[in-house]
């Protein structure tokens, strides 16, 4: 009878790094955010939207400060810990830049929202202070609200754009899969952190499954089909 297969274990330093990896990952995330939130606020049609996506990018700042405050308590430099995940994170941005507000705003949404949802899961099976910090970054501000009152609004005055809307929703989504999975592959210990949190495959699948399921619930609250 054969014996079941086994998973790889951690040694603490491989723990280490894979949390030093997700931080940094995530700590450029909140920074390129920023950078383009900020952009992308100057194509609202109102000062008010444009306050209200300004200051989301003035929270991606302050998330960003806070864990490269950690990286910095880990004993990593955070720039050196960051720069694995720039070309990916700069490719999927150059894909998916938005020409419209409507579009800015799905993508600070789904997107963003999307990415989220991932760490979220992943963090799960950190230890206890790594964890609450990731939460704690992942806080949006009243994104989803601002989001579904934006484009429910655009759309009730102009229904065709709902369909090019669901279209960019979905591109957003495979961009956003594809460069996860170049990340991946590139990053030996956030594969493991992944595999070991999840068991196997089917735990992975199961982890997909219940990320494709709320960007579903996102787009149904935009008014949006998948």
């Amino acid at each position: 009878m054969s014996s079941a297969p086994s998973h790889p274990s951690y040694e603490p330093s491989s723990q280490h790094e894979a949390i030093i990896d997700l931080l940094a990952a995530l700590a450029y995330a909140e920074l390129s955010a920023f950078d383009r939130l900020a952009e992308d606020a100057r194509l609202a049609p109102t000062l008010d939207a444009r306050a209200r996506m300004a200051g989301m990018a003035a929270l991606e700042l302050s998330h960003h400060t806070l864990l490269t405050a950690h990286l910095t308590e880990l004993g990593a430099v955070p720039a050196e810990a960051m720069a694995p995940f720039v070309a990916a994170l700069e490719r999927y941005h150059e894909l998916t830049a938005p020409s419209t507000w409507l579009e800015a705003v799905v993508k600070a949404y789904v997107g963003d929202g999307m990415a989220a949802d991932f760490y979220r899961e992943v963090a799960e099976f950190v230890d206890p202070s790594t964890r609450q910090l990731i939460h704690d970054v992942l806080t949006q501000g009243g994104r989803a609200e601002f989001a579904v009152s934006e484009v429910r609004s655009a759309v009730a005055a102009n229904p065709a754009a709902a369909g090019r809307l669901a279209l960019w929703a979905r591109r957003l989504v495979g961009e956003a899969i594809s460069q996860t999975q170049h990340v991946l592959a590139d990053r030996d210990a956030l594969m493991v952190l992944l595999m070991q949190s999840r068991g196997d495959f089917a735990g992975v699948a199961g982890l997909i499954a219940r990320i494709t399921e709320r960007h579903e619930e996102r787009m149904a609250s935009l008014g949006l089909s998948t």
